[in-house]
């Protein structure tokens, strides 16, 4: 199961109103559990076999190409923001500025970014997501912060593309 597929089951549990999904493959197993109301979180627990620790940047690389798309930026809602493009997570996981708690952040408020420049890193399920940024332009806000979970489409970034 693919990383779009998840998300998709995700979106269909939150919309349908099932409570529990629970999918068992030979080599898988995920539950999505949710509760009624539509504004409560939706729980994911998901297994898999151990992978070699050498097998790890080889599986990141195809998981982000696969949800780069996902990433498309989209006009922000808020009337004063209208001009800038929001940044959103592809993912769930947790959203980090940088690649270390010693490092420099990937991106500050005030820089000018170009496409395909790295912006953050997402972890999820222990493999560490570099999100690349979509279009070019300058960061106007950080919208998440560090260390702290995002949620599938979730704002990240504003960026002024003129």
């Amino acid at each position: 199961m693919n990383l779009n597929e998840i998300q998709d089951l995700i979106k269909f549990v939150a919309k349908s109103g099932v409570t529990e999904v629970e999918i068992e493959q030979k080599d898988f197993k995920i539950t999505i559990k949710s509760e009624k109301k539509s504004d409560s979180p939706i729980i994911v627990q998901a297994t898999a076999p151990a992978i070699p620790q050498v097998a790890a940047p080889v599986i990141a690389a195809p998981a982000q190409t696969a949800t780069a798309p996902a990433a498309t930026p989209a006009a922000a809602p808020a009337s004063d923001d209208s001009k800038y493009i929001t940044v959103k997570s592809p993912m769930i996981g947790t959203f980090y500025r940088s690649s270390g708690p010693d490092k420099e952040p990937f991106v500050s408020v005030g820089q000018s970014i170009n496409k395909g420049e790295t912006v953050c890193i997402i972890e999820a399920m222990k493999l560490f997501n570099e999100i690349e940024a979509e279009i070019s332009g300058k960061i106007v806000k950080v919208l998440v912060d560090d260390s702290t979970p995002v949620e599938y489409d979730q704002p990240l970034f504003l960026v002024d593309p003129a």
